[in-house]
């Protein structure tokens, strides 16, 4: 099993951009072949957004990263609103 882990700020203090990132991340499970799990927490200050999603295997993470659905909602709901990103992947 695989964890992702990343952590973005937005570019602006704006809860909704965060809750409309919060809702599309979260739709993707189901959707993604050997994506297990998905979270995204909003911090107490809105502008600080993390995902935490596991993945059955290391393929599994790197066909997440290029699935169409993912894509799609990380080119409209995720990117232009952040101003930076910091992953981490691990085993668990």
């Amino acid at each position: 099993m695989i964890c992702h882990v990343v952590m973005w700020k937005l570019k602006e203090n704006n809860p909704e951009l965060a809750l409309n990132m919060k809702k599309e991340l979260e739709a993707l499970k189901g959707k993604i072949p050997g994506l297990e799990s998905i979270q995204v927490g909003i911090d107490k200050n809105p502008e600080n957004v993390v995902l935490i999603s596991t993945h059955s295997s290391w393929e599994a993470l790197d066909e997440y990263a290029k699935h169409p659905l993912h894509v799609s909602v990380a080119d409209t709901y995720v990117r232009p609103f952040t101003a930076s990103r910091q992953a981490v992947n691990y085993e668990m």
